[in-house]
């Protein structure tokens, strides 16, 4: 298994946590880094794909602590992803240093409606593959991973993003995440989000990688809900080890 920047972090905030993180389902002896009950640990099958773009995550404060968090598929999936802790006034200077860095194109993931200004716009994912690509430069895909009022928070009092390109995505399924609850019938999982922005750049490979991961995440996940009946035959994961055909 590729230890990635999200479990870093992931680390790096138990290490620093004064007391437990307790939600629902926090009675649950989980993995560590895939975050599903132990006895369906999904590591061994972690993906193993390569892909021309990066992604970047600017996680909310408590989302690195849920078991439910799908922002971690996107570093299991996307090799070159960096994953860091928001903060509104004390940004991370490495993460600064990325969002500058002349080799990198950063663009936020976002719906346009919150966006004020719409010269900040990309029109469409031609535009957003030849603004990149002219230039020499590797896609910076940044995704605002956290619940949807987090994430309206962070990408609007967050100076340092605020004079990026935006690129939006119009869902045309109802979100397949159930999980969570969200206040927007609309709202996509931030995987599920990934998955179509990688479509969207000629990623392909990826993208239904990606979105069969969270097929499979969401299934072993569910298999400690008990007020569910749970399919014990694990039919999202056969699936993708036959599709990505994988070998243990």
């Amino acid at each position: 298994m590729r230890i990635h920047a999200f479990h870093h972090l992931y680390q790096y905030r138990q290490s620093q946590s004064t007391r437990a993180f307790n939600a629902r389902g926090s009675k649950i002896e989980r993995c560590g880094y895939c975050q599903v009950a132990t006895k369906h640990c999904l590591c061994a099958f972690q993906p193993d794909v390569d892909t021309n773009v990066a992604a970047m995550l600017i996680v909310s404060e408590n989302e690195v602590f849920k078991p439910s968090n799908t922002g971690r598929l996107i570093a299991d999936v996307v090799k070159n992803t960096s994953v860091y802790q928001w903060n509104r006034t004390e940004p991370d200077a490495e993460m600064l240093a990325k969002l500058n860095d002349p080799n990198f194109y950063p663009v936020i993931i976002f719906p346009e409606d919150y966006v004020d200004d719409k010269a900040r716009l990309v029109s469409d994912d031609i535009a957003l593959k030849t603004n990149s690509l002219q230039a020499g430069r590797t896609p910076l895909l940044i995704f605002i991973d956290g619940s949807w009022r987090e994430a309206r928070k962070i990408f609007r009092k967050s100076d340092y993003l605020s004079k990026l390109p935006v690129f939006s995505i119009k869902p045309e399924s109802v979100s397949q995440y159930l999980m969570r609850k969200s206040d927007n019938e609309d709202h996509l999982s931030t995987a599920e989000v990934a998955s179509i922005v990688l479509s969207k750049v000629n990623e392909e490979s990826a993208a239904n990688v990606l979105e069969m991961w969270f097929e499979t995440f969401r299934e072993s996940y569910l298999l400690t809900k008990t007020r569910l009946k749970p399919d014990l035959t694990k039919p999202a994961l056969k699936h993708f080890l036959t599709e990505v055909k994988f070998e243990k």
